[in-house]
């Protein structure tokens, strides 16, 4: 087991992308904590994880209040001893894309850029201060393709704020780890592509996202490998990041576009 007696706390584990990184994660062994504003998500995903045999715990702590990490955080460290992993997959506000920029008002425009600082900020730092005292831990943070999309791309998608925020988050997690890198601790950043697991409902509306859709064949089209990346390829990517198998990496993306972005 690549994790086996990690301690791991994710943020937004309640979600489809922080669900499945905290399955994996308690499939490779580790301790899993889930935190969120809303218990109902993170209960049906600690659910599933107990009846496959692994640890969970919720916790119920908004992300965006310093206040709610710290505690929440102090709180792991006194049952569990220490964090050594950190995952932020709480929401960067991707439904506010599909406006044109000279049409989108001002808030809209600085919700996700703000969202995504304020987010990663609170819960990369607090989880490092408890870090750097046992010289060892991993944080992750999620971006997506829209950080460095093409210009083709922008002009399709019509990203607004969040592609903004996406390279906000990859531009601090680079810092994070030249700051955190010799007192042990490394910092990476997921950045997939988008996920068709997670439109739900939407996605197999003709004309939208679905399969038939002009959206998804766009997308599809545009990557080498001529798909969109599963979730479970990405918390597998999660798994092997946090894992020591990854243990020279620090301060960089991981891409999980099936090539829709290449660098």
């Amino acid at each position: 087991m690549l994790l086996k007696d990690k301690n791991a706390v994710i943020y937004g584990g309640g979600g489809a992308v922080g669900g499945a990184i905290a399955r994996a994660f308690a499939r490779e062994g580790a301790r899993v904590h889930l935190a969120g504003r809303t218990l109902a998500p993170l209960e049906k995903v600690a659910g599933a994880i107990r009846a496959d045999g692994g640890v969970a715990e919720v916790a119920q702590a908004d992300a965006l209040e310093p206040e709610a990490v710290e505690q929440h955080l102090a709180n792991v460290v006194g049952v569990a001893g220490r964090i050594d992993i950190l995952v932020n997959a709480t929401s960067l506000r991707g439904d506010l894309q599909g406006t044109p920029l000279l049409e989108m008002p001002a808030e809209d425009f600085t919700l996700p850029i703000l969202t995504a600082a304020r987010t990663n900020f609170l819960t990369a730092t607090a989880a490092a201060r408890h870090m750097v005292k046992g010289g060892s831990g991993v944080i992750l943070m999620l971006s997506t393709s829209a950080a460095v999309l093409s210009g083709r791309d922008r002009r399709y998608h019509l990203t607004g704020g969040f592609s903004t925020a996406c390279a906000a988050t990859e531009a601090f997690a680079r810092s994070l780890a030249g700051e955190l890198g010799p007192r042990g601790v490394r910092v990476l950043c997921l950045r997939p592509d988008a996920l068709p697991e997670t439109w739900g409902e939407h996605a197999e509306v003709e004309g939208g996202n679905g399969p038939k859709g002009e959206v998804w064949r766009y997308m599809e089209g545009g990557a080498a490998l001529g798909r969109l990346p599963a979730l479970a390829q990405v918390a597998n990517a999660a798994v092997f990041a946090a894992s020591d198998f990854s243990g020279a990496m620090t301060g960089t993306v991981l891409n999980l576009t099936c090539g829709s972005v290449m660098d």
